[in-house]
């Protein structure tokens, strides 16, 4: 069947559909809201059985594989766009130096560990298998489906394959799952232990974090208006510049690849460096608190579920079959790394909240931010430890770090390879650590896990 501008049309349509079903089973089905299951992996699932792999009655276009990649190319280029403030690095390190060394080295020995352990296996057990595979799990699980979607599109360009985005988008599934339910057992665990410093076990969450129903007088703003509607609708205003961003990188890719076919510069990568220039121009002529970055963000995570919901609909079974062994392998890797760190890096280095923080950064490096901040809210019900206000503002920072991996990591390990990418990231991400316990201290492990650390008795008490 001809793909035509409509065969898209009804590709979203029909995705709209099943995030419209899964919000309903979502705010009815228990099982749901008792692990805080997303809504849009809950669709992701119903489009998967409801295609043409099991049931067969929902005629997608043969092209919906390709939507996870450009919709992250999309959501790249609004990363930078609404932002005014400049990034200070002595400030940023002074105020939340322990939280930013600890979780950007959570972020670089995943990758690390991926590529020198995952790559050094993948050659042991699976000779025939293309070893930048390992590079997907860290893709999965540390950035989910976008990031998944970013580096499999890029090997599959490098590489000439057409199943890196599929493998990917696996990795970041499970990832999701690892998180929710992975992250359950870590808080059940520490419960018990009497670790957790501000309940004593799992408890309820506001009703609207389970059903995803808000109640009207809970009710906010996505964002402000700033230019007037008589003149330009404000939320069209704001989707005009993300996809201005991201056709202008889309021509800047087409452009260079003429005369450079052999160097390759992710398109992800590319609209990101535009919405930097965008941003900055605006920034320049005054224009720049005109772009609202809370509208931005909405609309970030808009595309991020329908990125997920495609991106788990177009998990093609049959390719995961054929590397169901290397992603078994992979997994284990994937999941003990955050419970090493959630019991033993985290504990041991950070200074006061040691278990929240630390199953913050479980959820995110397994899945995304929203995992950890909803496991997070488990165990931090009022938000007192600081751990969201901590990682936002050292985020400033970490998300270029991040961004770097993410745009360019890949291409170095095809040019150079696993192992010696594996090795030196490993090295950065365990100096980064050895930095924290110099500056910062650290516990030794027969410090009971329940012992209150300077500080967290007066917020307790608070």
């Amino acid at each position: 069947m001809k793909f035509t501008a409509y065969s898209m049309l009804m590709d979203f349509c029909l995705m709209s559909g099943f995030l419209f079903i899964a919000q309903m089973l979502r705010s009815k089905v228990k099982f749901f809201q008792n692990f805080y299951i997303p809504s849009s992996l809950i669709a992701g699932f119903l489009a998967l059985f409801a295609g043409n792999q099991f049931l067969n009655f929902v005629p997608f276009s043969d092209q919906t594989g390709s939507y996870a990649y450009l919709l992250v190319c999309v959501l790249f280029s609004g990363i930078f766009l609404g932002k005014t403030e400049k990034i200070n690095l002595k400030e940023t390190i002074n105020k939340v130096g322990n939280t930013f060394l600890i979780n950007m080295s959570s972020e670089i020995i995943c990758f690390g560990a991926a590529c020198l352990f995952g790559g050094a296996l993948m050659i042991l057990l699976f000779p025939n298998v293309f070893r930048e595979i390992a590079l997907l799990l860290p893709s999965g699980f540390m950035g989910g489906h976008g990031y998944a979607a970013a580096i499999g599109g890029t090997l599959n360009t490098m590489l000439g394959r057409n199943d890196g985005v599929i493998i990917g988008q696996t990795f970041a599934t499970l990832g999701l799952l690892t998180g929710i339910f992975g992250g359950i057992i870590c808080i059940n665990y520490a419960t018990r232990k009497k670790a957790t410093r501000m309940i004593e076990a799992i408890g309820s969450l506001p009703m609207e974090c389970k059903t995803g129903m808000v109640p009207g007088e809970k009710r906010q703003s996505m964002g402000t208006e700033t230019i007037h509607p008589m003149a330009m609708d404000p939320l069209a205003w704001h989707i005009a510049i993300i996809l201005f961003t991201t056709g202008i990188g889309y021509v800047i890719y087409n452009f260079y690849k003429q005369y450079w076919p052999n160097i390759e510069i992710p398109l992800m990568c590319l609209t990101m460096l535009v919405g930097v220039v965008i941003q900055g121009l605006l920034n320049k002529i005054g224009y720049g608190t005109y772009v609202d970055k809370k509208i931005v963000d909405r609309i970030g995570s808009c595309v991020t579920d329908y990125l997920v919901a495609f991106g788990v609909a177009t998990i093609k079974i049959s390719v995961v079959l054929d590397f169901i062994g290397p992603i078994s392998v992979l997994c284990i890797i994937g999941i003990l790394w955050p419970c090493i760190l959630v019991f033993f890096v985290g504990r041991k280095l950070f200074i006061n909240f040691w278990f929240e923080r630390s199953i913050f950064i479980f959820g995110y490096i397994t899945g995304v931010v929203a995992i950890g901040i909803t496991l997070l809210r488990i165990v931090d019900p009022e938000m007192k430890t600081g751990t969201l206000d901590d990682f936002g503002t050292a985020y400033t920072l970490q998300s270029i770090v991040e961004l770097f991996l993410v745009t360019i990591i890949p291409v170095i390990v095809v040019n150079t390879g696993l192992i010696p990418v594996g090795a030196i990231l490993m090295v950065i991400g365990i100096v980064l650590l050895l930095l924290s316990k110099w500056k910062y201290g650290s516990y030794t492990m027969k410090v009971p896990m329940d012992e209150l650390r300077p500080g967290e008795g007066e917020i307790i008490g608070g």
